[in-house]
Parts: C-alpha cells; structure tokens; sequence
C-alpha cells in the first residue's frame, strides 16, 4: 500500500501577479525616460526603471519595453536612444511620461544628442546609445545600445521603490551593525 500523501498530486497555488508585482517592488531603481525619433522627425519619450547597465568594454546598458507598448515601432526602426536619468525634481516628468498623454514633449525644454535622440533639460544623468541588439524576453523586448556618450551632474537622482518615488542620496558612514547611523 502506498502512502496516499505522495500518491496525490501536488496542485499549485495560481501565480499572484499583485503580490509578484509588489514584492519587485522592494528593489529601489533609477527612474529613466528613455527618447528617440522616429523616421518623420517626431520625438517618442516613455518611463521606464527597468535600466541597467551590462558591460564596460564595450560600454553597453539594456531597457526593456512591452510588446504592447504603441512607442515600440518606433524604439524597433530607431538607429539611437538616449537614457536620460531624472533628477530628484523631474518625478512630474517621470509621471508625463508615463501617461497617455499625446504630446509629452510638449513644454518639456530638451535638446538633440549625437544620435539625434531627445535629451531632457535638468537630468541627473544621460546616456546617448546606438542600438546593438534586441531580445524578446516573455512579454517585453530587451534593447541593448552601446553607450556613445554621457554626461554626468551632481544632481540628486529620482528612485521609485514600494511603489512612490524618492530620493538616493549617497550612503557615507555609519558600521556594519546599524547602517542608519
């Protein structure tokens, strides 16, 4: 006779995608607004936090984006893409971008980078690619660009963790047994 605990099949609990969701939340990452062109000229901007870079020879940083994102025609025929990292007072900018809004460009101060990609006034941080390769990966594609150039300032950059926005401010002191001091 078998033990009937191994005989009966071990069902699954179904995948919780709001507890998933809220659990890579605890991650704090950069807020990016990720620019480029499209073939007619018009500029194409979204939020994205899902940066990082990959390697430093050659210089290579990846993004992804859904394959029902509306600006992913525009991201697949582009040659260059420009990361632009926001600063800790930009979260408006990060919040435009990544809304509907039709024109987000619209009253937003930029000029054009190398690549001919928007670079966003006031940024932390930008980062101008030429695209080298593109993954799909589940429901998103993954993009890779070669870093061509960037800049750096000493502005404060913006975070998003636990689902709100905050500011990264260097850790400088304190021990091992309690960070905070």
């Amino acid at each position: 006779m078998s033990d009937s605990s191994e005989s009966e099949a071990v069902q699954a609990a179904p995948f919780d995608t709001k507890a998933y969701r809220s659990t890579l939340g605890c991650f704090a990452t950069g807020v990016t607004i990720i620019t480029t062109r499209r073939a007619d000229g018009e500029c194409v901007g979204l939020t994205i936090n899902s940066f990082n870079s990959v390697s430093l020879d050659p210089p290579l940083v990846l993004w992804s984006l859904s394959l029902y994102s509306q600006s992913l025609p525009a991201f697949q025929e582009a040659s260059y893409f420009a990361v632009n990292i926001l600063a800790a007072d930009q979260a408006h900018l990060s919040n435009r971008f990544a809304s509907q809004k039709p024109n987000r460009f619209e009253g937003v101060n930029f000029t054009f980078g190398k690549g001919g990609a928007p670079l966003i006034e006031g940024c932390a941080a930008y980062l101008e690619c030429q695209q080298q390769y593109r993954h799909y990966g589940g429901d998103h594609i993954i993009f890779l660009g070669r870093v061509v150039d960037f800049v750096s300032t000493q502005r404060e950059p913006l975070i998003f963790c636990r689902g709100g926005y905050a500011v990264a401010r260097p850790f400088t002191g304190g021990s091992e047994e309690d960070p905070a001091e």
